[in-house]
């Protein structure tokens, strides 16, 4: 018989090996820079959101208490979910720990999936009431304004751009940039990899802050992060910088490489996102999130796919609230 434990160890081994195998074309993306200023969406009737913007991380603050599972308000977007039978999400297949397949069972597991969950609980009662749709980051915008899923849960960035054409919730978790070393390593900042190779995805956020705050580190670009992990398997960098859950994700399939516990240099705070028109979703939504930091159920999460590489559950991010239709 496998054990439960046994099955994660066979599963972290197949993905490690598929590591070094995957072309450039896959893996883990971070965000790409942006290429300029993004144009208006076409108007959907939902409140222009740019002149509330001067915090990004405000939003639609819930009314009440949930409503029962399985007895939506009448009209609500959640009850046209709960007559359709299915919250659709889309989400990541390739961001391991948060969003990725599993080899063994060929279901897409993870934190972001864990808050597809606790939507689909909220709503019907049962969290196995849920579709996934793979999408790529270039995507998440516009399946949301083109309503080809009520949600999308794929580590994005809440930012006053991206407010101008959906709504998010509020933050679900805050990640930041941070390095990821061998084991062994004394280095726990930028500063302490002056002269070493250092690897993120080139043309992204992370490689311009590794040019910006570690002048004295030398830059080595990737076309993605699982590129930057099969150059630092074959000894070719001495580190690699990104998001933190997204480090995780490279830690957990190296056994010699390690997230040291550190202060992340950026913030990025990750929201669910939703078009910008269904407000009462939003303030479900977010109703879901609080009662997840009241329960413990959002750090149980949290120690299920994050604790090992990444420690101690923190926190769980703050509610901020204060936007109004």
């Amino acid at each position: 018989m496998i054990t439960g434990s046994r099955l994660g160890r066979l599963a972290v081994a197949a993905l490690s090996g598929l590591a070094i195998m995957i072309a450039a074309g896959c893996g883990y993306s971070a965000t790409q820079l942006p290429q300029g200023t993004p144009s208006a969406a076409p108007s959907t009737g939902a409140p222009t959101q740019a002149p509330q913007c001067s915090n990004p991380l405000a939003s639609y603050q819930p009314e009440g208490a949930l409503p029962k599972a399985g007895a939506m308000p009448a009209g609500s977007t959640m009850s046209k979910i709960a007559q359709r039978g299915r919250v659709i999400a889309g989400v990541s297949a390739d961001t391991y720990l948060l969003g990725s397949r599993n080899p063994l069972t060929g279901k897409i597991e993870g934190f972001d999936i864990d808050m597809v969950k606790a939507v689909a609980k909220a709503i019907f009662g049962d969290e196995t009431k849920y579709e996934l749709r793979v999408i790529t980051a270039a995507d998440r915008i516009k399946v949301l304004t083109e309503g080809d899923v009520d949600i999308v849960v794929r580590n994005m960035t809440i930012n006053c751009d991206r407010w101008e054409q959906i709504a998010f919730s509020t933050v679900y978790y805050q990640s930041g940039q941070k390095i990821l070393v061998r084991k062994g390593s004394d280095a726990t900042t930028l500063a302490d990899l002056k002269g070493q190779k250092v690897c993120a995805p080139n043309g992204t956020s992370s490689m311009q802050n590794l040019v910006e705050q570690a002048p004295d580190a030398i830059p080595v670009p990737a076309d993605n992060h699982t590129g930057c992990l099969v150059l630092f398997q074959r000894g070719e960098v001495d580190a690699i910088t990104g998001d933190d859950t997204v480090l995780a994700g490279l830690a957990a399939q190296d056994p010699y490489a390690f997230v040291p516990k550190q202060k992340a240099f950026t913030a990025e705070p990750y929201g669910i996102g939703i078009n910008p028109s269904q407000v009462d979703l939003v303030r479900f939504v977010n109703g879901v999130l609080d009662q997840m930091r009241g329960d413990g159920s959002w750090a149980k999460a949290y120690d299920r796919w994050l604790a090992e590489p990444l420690g101690p559950a923190p926190q769980p991010p703050k509610a901020t609230y204060g936007r109004t239709p």
